[in-house]
Order: C-alpha cells, then sequence, then structure tokens
C-alpha cells in the first residue's frame, strides 16, 4: 500500500466535495502524525512540541465544527498495531462527522479555520483524511 502524507488536501478534493450533491452526514477519519517540535512559519519562538500546537488548532476547531453541524466521533492516541505491519504508526486518530460533504466544505474553507490554521501547521508533520459515510448495517 503507497500513501502520500500531506497537511492540506489538493484543490481538486476541495472542490469535488464544495459541489457534492450528496446532503448525508459524512465521517473523516483523521490519521495525525506529529511534528517533534513545532515549526511556526510566522517566526515565533515557541518551544512547543507539535501535538501541542496542533492541540491549540483542535480546541478552536471543535467549536467550528460544532457550529457548522458537525461534531467530534472520536480522538485516541494509537499504540501499536494489533494486526499487520507499518513502518512508522500515527500519533492520533480522530473522526469528526460532518453534515453533509458539502458541510465539510463550508467550516473547512471558512475564515475562522484560516485563522487558526496556523497551528494546525505548524504542528502536524502529515495526515490523511479520509471521507466515509455512516453504515446503517453496522451501527443499527
Amino acid at each position: 500500500m503507497n500513501y502520500d502524507i500531506a497537511v492540506y488536501p489538493t484543490r481538486e478534493k476541495l472542490m469535488e466535495l464544495a459541489g457534492s450533491k450528496d446532503d448525508k452526514p459524512i465521517v473523516m477519519l483523521n490519521l495525525l502524525k506529529f511534528r517533534d517540535v513545532a515549526e511556526y512559519k510566522d517566526g515565533r519562538d515557541e518551544k512547543i512540541s507539535g501535538r501541542e500546537a496542533y492541540m491549540r488548532y483542535g480546541a478552536a476547531m471543535r467549536d467550528i465544527v460544532a457550529k457548522g453541524g458537525g461534531h467530534m466521533l472520536i480522538s485516541a492516541d494509537l499504540k501499536d498495531v494489533v494486526i499487520g505491519e507499518v513502518s512508522d504508526l500515527w500519533d492520533v486518530v480522530a473522526m469528526v462527522e460532518y453534515p453533509s460533504a458539502a458541510g465539510f466544505f463550508a467550516i473547512a474553507a471558512s475564515p475562522e479555520v484560516a485563522a487558526i490554521g496556523i497551528h494546525r501547521e505548524a504542528g502536524l508533520a502529515g495526515q490523511l483524511l479520509i471521507r466515509s459515510s455512516l453504515n446503517d448495517a453496522i451501527t443499527g
């Protein structure tokens, strides 16, 4: 399995979400890898971990998502692999439910998210963001 770690989605992926006509809720699966030390592009000389920087973003993002009709489902530290093998384990998995793909885009493209993005960028070494939908057959 090949994958590219990124910090931001491509424009094409964002436009696909923005134009989605599917009005069903989506769940974004986030696999997060933090920098050892945060790297702020604005030149600030704060010596904090990447996790600490990202959590500044995460705390503010929780409120923004809630105002947009979404909510955090789970956030958990990853400990070890039980089945399979990977060379480097992600640090955190988080799942966030949004009202729709277009609703996700509206939140992600908002000025409020842009204003806190500096902490996200400073903290993340990379991320996989996977769009999914709820499966009624399993969840009931």
